[in-house]
């Protein structure tokens, strides 16, 4: 990470090297292919207020694409995605499987590190393979996609979540039980978006606010369903947690009376607001995504307000950047923080990659658990 506002600008000194006396960055690095991506993967570190590195930005963005014609398809390959989805912003898991990819047809390549790669790959697709299984037993048991019509079933698009936040194969508690956690709240912002009446959704909110099984006696049959796999679930990640960490964490969630959980519900089949919309969402009845909201509120175009979307993640990114800089959280969370991040930006990238059953999350989906790397 660069420099906070709160250190010395040594860091971003080193910037200046590249420079002439006229400020402007010297005409020989138009050329070399390698340094400009540096600088542009580079410029992505920065924070608010960081000019030098908005001008690094501009300056590799404008000599890539000039560049792009005259490169063989490797390298042109790697440049149109870093200009796409800068490193930083991109899924690790997912950016695993293409470095391995890319590195491969380079000439330059070891061939033992190549091979390494590969196989420590496949070893932990091994672990992902097995997660989604045990998933599959679950959610099959569980009935929600029998018994709640109106829900997505997702399950597998959800396991996408869990593995673009924390990948590691040592990790496995956390990722069957994110899965698990998005699959419910999925179910639960289906009905408070497309069929849930208001009334029957007030009194749901209330039940949830009780935290008490017997509040669901009054519930209509199919939010019964929805608040005793809501409750199962929660009393299975406490019973997790007393077992294995000794730690009682009931009385929180008591406290916090399930709220978190219809709060993340919204945050995470919201983040499709970001970056485009379905037809297919808008047409099954669900709520205005932000590109919408943005060409009403300000009288634009779609294409403007798509660019508008993408600068507010830009300057997004730059507010992450300097929290992830301070040293106030654990590194594990600030990582799984801006891993969530990351997958919301590879999922809604291209439009709403939850709601359909084609495109490059599907692509993603069976290069990251269905197909190992071949190994010669």
């Amino acid at each position: 990470m660069l420099c906070t506002t709160t250190q010395s600008n040594c860091k971003l000194d080193v910037f200046n090297k590249f420079k002439s006396r006229d400020g402007r960055f010297v005409a020989s690095l138009s050329k070399v292919v390698e340094g400009l991506l540096s600088l542009y993967e580079a410029s992505h570190l920065g924070m608010h207020g960081e000019k030098i590195l908005e001008e690094a930005r501009d300056f590799s963005i404008k000599n890539l694409n000039s560049l792009m014609e005259k490169l063989g398809s490797n390298s042109a390959k790697q440049v149109k995605q870093s200009l796409e989805v800068p490193p930083i912003w991109r899924v690790p898991r997912v950016e695993a499987r293409n470095f391995i990819d890319v590195y491969q047809k380079d000439n330059t390549r070891n061939l033992t590190l190549l091979e390494l790669a590969k196989l420590d790959y496949n070893l932990v697709q091994s672990v992902h393979q097995r997660e989604i299984k045990e998933l599959q037993r679950w959610w099959r048991d569980l009935g929600l996609t029998e018994k709640l019509t109106f829900s997505r079933d997702r399950l597998m698009k959800n396991y996408f979540w869990a593995i673009g936040i924390v990948s590691e194969p040592q990790f496995s508690k956390c990722r069957t039980s994110l899965t698990k956690f998005v699959c419910i709240l999925t179910a639960i912002d289906d009905m408070y978006d497309i069929y849930g009446s208001l009334d029957e959704l007030e009194c749901f909110t209330e039940a949830v606010n009780r935290w008490k099984m017997t509040a669901m006696v009054d519930l209509p049959e199919y939010m019964q369903i929805c608040y005793d796999a809501m409750h199962k679930f929660v009393n299975e990640i406490v019973g997790d947690v007393s077992k294995d960490h000794g730690l009682n964490t009931f009385p929180y969630v008591i406290e916090e009376n399930g709220s978190e959980l219809i709060h993340w519900s919204s945050l995470i089949t919201r983040l499709s607001d970001d970056l485009g919309t379905s037809e297919a969402e808008s047409k099954r009845g669900d709520v205005a995504k932000s590109i919408q909201c943005y060409i009403v509120r300000e009288g634009i175009s779609e294409v403007q307000a798509k660019h508008c979307i993408k600068e507010l993640i830009r300057s997004s990114w730059k507010k992450l950047n300097k929290e992830s800089a301070k040293n106030s959280l654990p590194r594990s969370i600030v990582t799984m923080s801006l891993n969530m991040t990351r997958t919301a930006q590879c999922i809604f990238q291209h439009g709403d990659g939850i709601g359909t059953s084609t495109g490059a999350i599907k692509d993603h989906l069976t290069s990251l658990i269905v197909k190992a790397i071949p190994i010669d």
